[in-house]
């Protein structure tokens, strides 16, 4: 019979889909609702051991949207860590695993360049019953003056010393969650896994100016006349997020095979759940879709997930995770393979006339020219 449960470093879990660090799981109620509408596990939204100097602004979102459909593709935010009290948490954690004992609960924590502030926080968490961590070391925007989030996961020797002490008092399974907005995705991921996490988040948001308003000639979101840099999220990183997501993989597939992969970025159905599962990923996290869609799109979303496994004949997640990583080569290798390919079909009748070389572009044809290349 066909089945969504999955276990990961130990959790257990009903199906892969997992609410992502942000407000969709920013208290006790809206946890338990996730858990109620049947969400595989909950990561919170991003705890502290101080929270007094985290203070937002409104408005703090900013979103781009089709011109022809009015849909949201993407969505900007210049939102902070929890502002609320620790011990409000860890009363609410505390809530949460008495309320759905068997649900998986993932703290999201983020501490300064601090071995003891770490321990602290690690422990106290684990106290209070949360069932894993994922460590917030990819935040592109606030609290950069206190070293923390991306500031930490931009510099691989520096995220393999904060994972390492993290290890040191942790005894349930850590994911360390990684920041985009690097050069090669692949130094931070192997920071923390040689560091000994059990696993890898990515991708978090990428850091952007999200448009200039043409009336007002202000940046957005505005701010009393003013702007920041926030983090891009929603359907637009997707490709952004599956490539790092790939390219993680195959790195744990040759170096960490017994480590995980959750993977994030612009999910919002079950189909590109199975694109991210395809390319290694044992999870898969929603947060911006939640905001956008509710907490009840996850049903269409298992629905989904299940009808493509049954389409293809797999039972479970693991028969078909990572089964597209094969499929990656060199531009070297694509062009000997077509070579080979053209070789073998010499004869044939000729199809549509593609551009060959760039001196075959034709500018009267330029439309028409590039859809025949992207059809191939």
């Amino acid at each position: 019979m066909t089945t969504l449960a999955t276990t990961i470093n130990g959790m257990r879990l009903p199906n892969p889909f997992v609410i992502g660090s942000g407000p969709p799981g920013t208290n006790a109620n809206v946890i338990c609702k996730a858990f109620d509408e049947g969400w595989g596990a909950v990561v919170c939204k991003t705890v502290s051991l101080d929270s007094s100097k985290v203070v937002n602004v409104q408005p703090r979102y900013g979103r781009l949207r089709s011109r022809t459909s009015d849909e949201i593709y993407g969505w900007e935010n210049i939102e902070l860590i929890s502002d609320r009290d620790f011990g409000v948490w860890i009363d609410d954690f505390k809530r949460v695993k008495d309320r759905h004992p068997e649900g998986c609960l993932i703290a999201s924590v983020m501490e300064e360049f601090n071995r003891d502030a770490w321990h602290e926080i690690v422990g106290r968490c684990e106290e209070a019953g949360v069932d894993g961590f994922e460590l917030n070391l990819s935040c592109p925007h606030g609290l950069p003056e206190r070293k923390m989030g991306s500031a930490m996961g931009e510099n691989p020797e520096i995220l393999r010393e904060v994972c390492e002490w993290v290890m040191q008092v942790a005894t349930r399974p850590v994911w360390a969650k990684l920041t985009p907005n690097v050069t090669k995705i692949e130094a931070p991921a192997r920071a923390g896994l040689l560091a000994g996490c059990d696993g890898i988040s990515a991708i978090n948001t990428l850091r952007s100016v999200i448009g200039v308003d043409l009336e007002t000639l202000r940046p957005e979101p505005t701010v009393e006349g003013y702007s920041t840099p926030g983090g891009y999220s929603s359907r637009a990183v997707m490709p952004i997020a599956l490539r790092m997501c790939m390219e993680i993989a195959s790195l744990i597939r040759d170096e960490f095979p017994s480590r995980t992969l959750s993977g994030i970025g612009g999910i919002e159905t079950g189909a590109d759940a199975a694109q991210f599962i395809l390319l290694g990923c044992q999870s898969v996290q929603v947060c911006t879709g939640v905001m956008k869609l509710g907490y009840r799109s996850v049903q269409p979303m298992i629905d989904e997930l299940l009808a493509f496994m049954e389409r293809h004949s797999f039972q479970t997640i693991d028969d078909f995770r990572g089964h597209s990583l094969q499929y990656f080569t060199s531009h070297s290798d694509l062009v000997h393979r077509q070579a080979a390919a053209r070789a073998a079909r010499r004869g044939e009748s000729n199809r549509a006339q593609v551009v060959e070389a760039d001196t075959d572009w034709d500018g009267n044809h330029f439309v028409d020219q590039s859809d025949a290349l992207a059809r191939g």
